[in-house]
């Protein structure tokens, strides 16, 4: 029969329950506030309503001057070649001088129904192939609207000094062929306007390629009518 009177041997018994945590407990420690900021003073307030109203004006005028344009339909103006003749030609192949005279003509048209083109001074050039030979200016005029207007320029050069290669393909193509091709180059400010409505100024090119002069002696003309020119902005 067992003893209840003798003490219990083993292990310890665990506590179920946990001593309490002697630690400190701090409070949730919260956002921190935003920082200040100073209210904009009146000058930056007016700078920025001035930058915004500009800004404003420059999108509503272009949006406006776009819806022109397009209602118009503003169409490039046209150029033809009707002549050209040369005169007192003269070359030099030892020393590379060339001496002669140009004398063009030709037409430009105004297509627009609504719109006047008016034009600054036109620089035009004479080539052969990529060689400038002479320059000339055409003075400014204006083109009423389905208006056209006849033109002329000279160009001159006198004991000009050109490559080599410049006096000896003349020299072939009058020899062999009996022609010579020349082409001009011109280019100018011009202003569309309609009315009320006017339109920036844009920068025209015009090129008149391959205008064969039938060269005969010391002169000739062009040969095979007239020839249309490329325009562009």
């Amino acid at each position: 029969m067992a003893d209840h009177s003798r003490p219990v041997t083993g292990y310890p018994t665990n506590n179920p329950y946990p001593n309490p945590s002697t630690a400190t407990a701090f409070p949730h420690a919260g956002p921190h506030p935003p920082p200040y900021r100073p209210p904009p003073t009146p000058r930056a307030t007016f700078l920025r309503r001035l930058i915004a109203i500009l800004l404003a004006t420059f999108v509503i005028a272009g949006i406006i001057t776009l819806i022109t344009w397009l209602a118009l339909r503003p169409r490039l103006p046209q150029f033809r070649v009707d002549s050209l003749s040369l005169s007192n030609l003269s070359l030099s192949p030892n020393s590379s001088l060339l001496t002669a005279n140009w004398d063009l003509r030709f037409t430009i048209r105004n297509p627009n129904h609504k719109i006047t083109i008016y034009y600054d001074a036109l620089a035009a050039s004479l080539y052969y192939k990529g060689e400038s030979i002479s320059d000339t200016t055409v003075p400014p005029f204006v083109l009423g609207t389905r208006d056209e207007t006849a033109l002329r320029a000279t160009f001159a050069a006198v004991d000009r000094y050109v490559d080599g290669w410049v006096v000896e393909g003349i020299s072939w193509e009058k020899t062999v062929r009996g022609s010579v091709s020349f082409n001009v180059r011109m280019a100018g400010w011009v202003r569309f306007k309609a009315g009320a409505w006017r339109g920036r100024r844009r920068f025209l090119r015009v090129y008149c390629g391959e205008l064969p002069v039938g060269v005969s002696g010391k002169g000739g003309t062009l040969v095979g009518g007239p020839r249309r020119c490329v325009v562009g902005l």
